[in-house]
């Protein structure tokens, strides 16, 4: 019985970071919208395969998916995908950088543009080396990741041993 509960464990250890996929609301409190720095909001947090934005907005805004020749020009007409609802959840599927701008003329110029650099997801086996031009926020945010996914295999196994 007991190798059963180790297994068990185990294959529950292995899956936890498919259940902790975060879901970031863009800009924090003060949402998608005209006056947020986006690149000190994305500085300070750590995108992976299998996270979602979400994009919560008032109905003078939208979201587009855009590339980044799209995104260095704020021109949404090549979007891949547009949003309009007021709350649009993005999911993050590919490791790189995704780049979003509202497209209502004026908003991207003044500020409404995000690229968000996208990890491999915490369970993947392989995954990218940071950029050398990654700032220490990075790093610490990915550490503090880190030191979560050890925090929760400490605790099972001490619950493991308190159920003994």
């Amino acid at each position: 019985m007991g190798s059963t509960v180790a297994a068990a464990l185990l294959l529950f250890l292995a899956a936890v970071p498919a259940v902790l996929a975060v879901t970031f609301q863009v800009g924090d409190i003060a949402r998608w919208s005209i006056g947020v720095n986006y690149t000190t909001w994305v500085s300070r947090k750590t995108f992976r395969v299998g996270d979602t934005l979400e994009f919560k907005y008032g109905p003078s805004h939208s979201v587009s998916v855009v590339d980044k020749a799209g995104y260095d020009r704020c021109d949404g007409s090549g979007a891949t995908q547009s949003f309009s609802d007021g709350d649009s959840k993005i999911n993050l599927t590919t490791v790189g950088t995704m780049h979003f701008l509202c497209p209502t003329p004026g908003h991207c110029l003044g500020g409404m543009k995000l690229a968000v650099p996208v990890l491999a997801s915490a369970s993947s086996p392989i995954a990218p080396s940071p950029s050398p031009s990654a700032g220490n926020a990075k790093s610490a945010a990915s550490a503090k990741g880190i030191m979560s996914y050890g925090k929760i295999g400490v605790t099972m196994v001490l619950m493991y041993g308190l159920m003994r």
